[in-house]
This record gives structure tokens, sequence and C-alpha cells, in this order.
């Protein structure tokens, strides 16, 4: 194509504001449309940006004719809309988590293979340049064979409408990570406290056990701070090598087994976008938006969101059952 996609963003919340400030901010791309619930927010949103609001996804598909569609919706009620696109044969990107049900998951899934559609999600902890460091780092073999790997992300909540809204919604970014620089997780055992009084399981803890012999843990929380240092971190240590990120943004690092030096990745003081997390999204799409326009599928799919889901409600059993579960994997 030599037009730029017309993208419409279903969302007209905090995070569809980053997804129409990306879409707008690209040579390759223009933002055409917001839809969104609540008229005045919505209205609101499309003029910041310029262009036109709707209330109906139906309208605005047959309106707007959009090459592209980004869903940001809340995770309990995204089912609806992402099928409705899906139906309607545009290409997409789904916010995480895909869906909280694994039966309107599966669906979603099957509805847009059904279609041969280009259908993504966005797991952008995958883009932080951090986690682009660990990839190439582990592709070169400098990691060697995993041995063990942790993963630990808590901040604070507010009161939370669902007993597992954690560990479906926030942490299936953790799940995602791990599986894509570690490989397929094979079993996971589970312990869970709701001790905080948010009528949920706001912290939690996991054992994983890697299909390629390595073993994990796995520590989200809503019971804790964003302002407590290291809020969020991955450790990966290998036969050859540890690696360490903080903060998704923050920092990287890579030590050789052997080596009293380590190799230390810093933001730097006048890239900003280094030190942004809304600017994972942005790299997500740089590679997002040239394999759509090439025909080809999506660096992170959609079966990616319905995998983390089937991690956490495996998480979920091994809780309630006291035993181990295994969580099967079939590939992407």
């Amino acid at each position: 194509m030599n037009q730029p996609l017309k993208v419409a963003v279903i969302g007209a919340g905090g995070w569809g504001y980053q997804h129409a400030r990306a879409y707008s901010s690209r040579k390759d791309t223009v933002l055409c449309s917001i839809t969104g619930r609540t008229e005045e927010r919505t209205r609101k949103r499309a003029e910041e940006f310029g262009v036109p609001y709707y209330l109906n996804i139906s309208q605005m598909i047959e309106e707007q004719k959009p090459d592209f569609i980004s869903i940001c919706m809340p995770g309990q009620q995204t089912f609806a809309p992402t099928m409705e696109v899906i139906q309607a044969g545009i290409p997409l990107l789904a916010e995480k988590p895909l869906a909280y049900d694994r039966k309107e998951a599966e669906t979603l899934i099957a509805e847009a293979e059904k279609r041969n559609l280009f259908f993504a999600i966005d797991f952008n902890h995958r883009y932080s340049t951090p986690a682009i460091m660990a990839k190439e780092d582990i592709e070169k073999g400098r990691l060697g064979e995993l041995i063990f790997a942790s993963w630990r992300f808590g901040h604070g909540s507010g009161a939370l409408d669902h007993p597992y809204l954690n560990l479906i919604e926030a942490q299936c970014h953790g799940f995602d990570l791990l599986e894509y620089l570690c490989g397929p997780i094979q079993s996971v055992m589970a312990q869970m406290t709701d001790k905080s009084g948010k009528n949920s399981y706001s912290t939690f803890s996991i054992a994983l056990a890697f299909q390629n012999g390595g073993v994990g843990t796995f520590l989200g929380t809503f019971d804790s701070s964003e302002f407590y240092p290291l809020s969020q971190y991955v450790e990966l240590n290998g036969t050859k090598g540890r690696i360490w990120m903080e903060d998704s943004v923050e920092k990287y690092s890579f030590q050789g087994v052997d080596s009293r030096r380590a190799e230390v990745w810093n933001s730097a003081f006048f890239h900003d976008e280094e030190r942004s997390f809304n600017q994972n999204l942005d790299r997500h799409l740089d590679a997002l938006i040239p394999a759509l326009l090439r025909g080809e599928q999506p660096p992170v799919p959609a079966k990616r969101g319905l995998r983390a889901l089937e991690l956490a409600y495996a998480a979920i059993e091994s809780f309630e059952t006291g035993k181990r579960v295994e969580v099967p994997f079939q590939g992407e």
C-alpha cells in the first residue's frame, strides 16, 4: 500500500489515548476515528486528535471503512467489540487480556482463523529495550541453558471486581514474557492470599517448571506500591550467565558466569522515549505495521493471549486443589 493505513481506535480510556497517540504520530498510519461507550469522554478524546467519534462500532466501520482497528476496552468487556470487528473481517490489535473466560478467548481465535485474519495482542513488555536486548543475548547463546527465571511485578490498587483480576489482567504480561524468553511453561503450583480485604486474591506466588528443565518463581501483587524501587524485575540465570531487567524500561545487565564485570544498559538522559513504558507500544507497532503491510503474521499473535489465560486458569486450579497442574503447550 502506498497510502497510510486508516486506523480506528475503540476505547476512549487512558490506554486508548496511548493507541490514538501512537497511530496519529506514525507516517505509515493515520488515525481516522475514536469509538467509545460514553459520549462526553469519547467526544473529548476525538476532539483532542481532530477525528470523528462514534458510540456504535458498526456505524464507525460502515462510515470510516478502516484498514485496521485497535481495541482498548476493559478486559471483562472486550469480547463483544472484539467479535464484532472479527466478524467484519478487519485486521485488529487487541489489548490484553484477550478475555477473562477461556471459551470466549477460544471463540475469538477460532473466528479469526476461519477468516485468516491478522489478529494481534499487545503484550508490550516484549518491546522494552531491556527485553529486546535479553532476547538478542539469549539467541546468541550467551545465557546458556536456563536454570531459573524470576518475575516480580507489584503496585497498589483500589477495589477489585473479580477474584483473580490481578492474575488475569495484569500478570498476563509476565506469563507471556517468560515464555517468550525462556520457552513454554510445563506446570504451575500456586499460593494466593486475599488478606488485603479487596475481595480478590490480590497477591499470589507461583512456582513454575519450564519444558526445557528450568524452574521459575512468579510473584504478582496489588498490595505494594509502584513508588518502591524494583516494583518490577526479571532475572534469568543460565549456565553461561545472568540477565537482569529493572522496571521494564529502566535497566538491563548481562554478566558472564566467570566475569566480575557486568555489561549494563541504562536509558539515556536525552532519550525520554527509552524511559517511557508507553513507548513499548510504539516499538511494538514498529514491528506490527510492517508485518501487516507485508501480509505476514503478527509479531505477537492473539493466540498468546489465550495461552496466558490457560496459564492463569492452571494457577487457579492449582491454588484451589493444592496440586501442581500441567499446562500443555499447543504451539503458536
